[in-house]
């Protein structure tokens, strides 16, 4: 059974609760909530009023004054991570109208993020025609990440890729394998591994080709969690995958935060934007 299928078989087992702060402006947020109801994968909740338990999870969040709270808690989206936040929903899922950076703040402010991460990221759940499937991270949402950040992603990609594919095979990658290679870049991406534990750095094929991996002497070339040293690789590489691979990308995925939350691609049509909810899912 492949991920995707486990995160459904999941879901309806759960039927957890989805806040869609957009609900009610975008009629693919409407048609995608009522999908998710009618087949028993989730139950979509607009946003709520304003409650006490939004608020003092503003607090207990970010060290709020009560009154600053209030007045945030105005704000739809930021709502919309309080309801998670305080317990009132189990997921958050925006992103077809408002755009990366809303959602991001919105999380932060009021959801904040996973402990031992300090830097939020996304990530695709890469589906290959030949039943691969892989996490790809981050394609969406830091642009150069230091060394520090990139290892912030690489642990929590591993996270991810331990909830959706059951067992998380981190690679970081670079256009060196080992120590070959010098130069800003690969030592970014030497300094994440070394601080992470995770193997890297790997050229693409040393982190996906047995035979590779044993010539070079580094990994095993069986990682299903790739870590790009930045979004110009990390974005490239997945649409080249859809487009010459065709594979299939579910996501931006947010991942780093305390609870689930999910940015939707501006162009996400409805069977994504199900698609997209039931992986939230999974992270919960």
């Amino acid at each position: 059974m492949s991920a995707l299928e486990k995160a459904f078989e999941a879901a309806r087992a759960r039927r957890a609760r989805v806040v869609f702060p957009e609900l009610g402006e975008d009629a693919r947020i409407d048609a995608a909530a009522a999908r998710l109801r009618d087949e028993g994968l989730a139950e979509p909740l607009p946003v709520a009023p304003e409650s006490e338990a939004q608020a003092a999870a503003l607090v207990a969040a970010r060290g709020l004054k009560p009154a600053l709270a209030g007045r945030m808690l105005s704000r739809p989206l930021i709502r919309a991570a309080a309801m998670v936040a305080a317990g009132e929903a189990d997921a958050m899922v925006a992103g077809a109208v408002a755009p990366t950076k809303k959602v991001i703040e919105a999380a932060s402010i009021a959801i904040g993020p996973a402990e031992g991460v300090q830097t939020a990221s996304s990530f695709f759940l890469m589906r290959f025609p030949d039943g691969r499937e892989l996490i790809f991270a981050d394609c969406g949402l830091n642009v150069d990440p230091d060394a520090g950040q990139l290892a912030d992603i690489a642990r929590a990609s591993e996270a991810t890729g331990r909830a959706l594919l059951g067992e998380a095979r981190v690679a970081l990658l670079s256009f060196s394998t080992g120590s070959s290679g010098v130069g800003p870049s690969v030592d970014k991406v030497r300094a994440a591994a070394e601080a992470t534990g995770f193997t890297g750095p790997l050229q693409g094929d040393a982190a996906l080709n047995r035979r590779v991996a044993e010539a070079k002497g580094l990994g095993q070339g069986d990682a299903n969690v790739l870590i790009f040293p930045d979004l110009d690789a990390g974005n490239i590489a997945y649409k080249l995958a859809q487009e010459l691979a065709g594979a299939q990308a579910l996501g931006p995925i947010l991942q780093g935060f305390r609870r689930p939350v999910c940015d939707l691609s501006r162009g996400a049509t409805v069977d994504d934007i199900v698609a997209a909810t039931v992986v939230t899912l999974a992270l919960a």
